[in-house]
């Protein structure tokens, strides 16, 4: 290059799972049969509504120009009303909500409009590790807070000095926490809020797993009183209604924050496909019934990820949420990624080492839901195989 990259590059690599997926195609370039367990990526259908939607709208010879930045207001509508049949909430649609070209956008756009260089973020360990990247590209200083794996993990909040927490601007949350499935409670929530007003720090919760292999109660942090005026939340469909790959996201809030994201946003992109807005509509009005049968599906997948879980002696909690299956692994493996190198190539599996997380994810691993369960079942014959060879 003929430029340096920028400064705040230095403390950010390419994407884990960018490198990872590049390796398995290498791999299986070699002839290597690998299952791919590792990524969040539904392979489960968008419901037929959703793709009838999608198909009627893109055939109108009028629906391909350029968007608003805030979404159609039936879309807006539609996100209002789901919020409010889901989890309870009310919602302005004209000022409260905002479409978003997915939620990993969102987080982007959050750390552009409210960080300064210097400021400092208080970020979960184990935590999405967008989190920490976002925060070095807005020039910001990443702190990290601990979960508490013997506590549902929660925040340990004795694990942040009190001078950090003067300092911080923002605090990222993610309940139904991934990558543990820690499913959040009204007591974390308020507790979270607490501090947040005690140390006018915002408060932004993550929050795209709560319809996957939920317990029939959906969890947002605005069901708290008085959460918005220190919160606001990011949703997705990418999970919850299997539409990853149309890049459907929202931020939830006061409008007084909701307008200052707008104005980052409005600059950097230049709105949501209209086919994919009347897709996201149709999907949102999505039944019970189809949200039932998706999570079954995960269910019968997650029986298999129980048995590859206790095929490597690996420890688990059953009441996870969300669509991974996280588990400790035996004290005879010294680093987590000893163990998932020697499957990917023992195996020719590859399942996520928890260190990508956080250094409370070290002793971690993470099984995805999101393959047929014929592979889970062939990779449970083939780590069974591994695990007697090695006897």
């Amino acid at each position: 290059m003929i430029i340096e990259p920028a400064h705040k590059l230095e403390h950010i690599n390419e994407y884990y799972f960018s490198t990872k997926l590049k390796q398995i195609a290498q791999l299986r370039a070699q002839g290597k049969p690998i299952i791919n367990l590792g990524i969040g990526n539904p392979d489960q259908a968008p419901s037929v509504q959703t793709i009838d939607a999608l198909k009627l709208a893109a055939s109108n010879v009028n629906n391909h120009g350029y968007q608003s930045y805030v979404g159609i207001p039936a879309l807006r509508k539609a996100m209002c009303n789901w919020y409010k049949n889901t989890y309870g909430v009310d919602l302005n649609p004209e000022n409260e909500i905002l479409p978003l070209l997915g939620s990993k956008e969102g987080i982007s756009h959050i750390s552009s409009a409210f960080l300064n260089p210097g400021d400092k973020v208080l970020v979960p360990n184990p935590g999405y590790p967008t989190y920490t990247s976002a925060t070095h590209l807005a020039s910001a200083i990443p702190i990290y807070y601990e979960l508490d794996e013997h506590n549902n993990w929660a925040p340990d909040f004795s694990s942040i000095d009190e001078s950090i927490l003067r300092e911080a601007k923002i605090i990222w949350t993610n309940y139904p926490n991934m990558p543990t499935g820690a499913s959040g409670n009204a007591s974390i929530f308020k507790k979270l809020i607490e501090v947040a007003k005690e140390y006018k720090i915002l408060i932004v919760n993550d929050n795209p797993y709560s319809l996957v292999l939920n317990d029939g109660n959906p969890v947002s942090i605005l069901q708290i009183e008085g959460a918005k005026e220190v919160c606001i939340e990011l949703n997705s469909l990418s999970k919850s209604h299997n539409l990853a790959g149309a890049r459907i996201g929202l931020i939830v809030g006061d409008k007084e924050y909701i307008n200052t994201i707008l104005k980052v946003k409005s600059n950097v992109d230049s709105g949501m496909y209209l086919p994919v807005q009347e897709a996201a509509i149709a999907a949102l009005n999505n039944d019970d019934a189809w949200h039932e049968l998706r999570n079954q599906e995960y269910k019968k997948r997650r029986t298999f990820a129980y048995a590859i879980m206790d095929a490597l002696a690996c420890v688990y909690d059953k009441n996870q949420i969300g669509m991974f299956l996280w588990a400790k692994i035996p004290d005879t493996f010294k680093h987590v990624e000893e163990l998932t190198e020697k499957i990917l190539h023992e195996a020719d599996v590859f399942i996520t080492p928890g260190f990508i997380f956080g250094s409370k994810g070290e002793r971690y691993v993470r099984i995805s839901l999101c393959s047929p369960e014929a592979d889970l079942k062939e990779a449970l014959n083939r780590i069974m195989k591994m695990v007697n060879n090695n006897k």
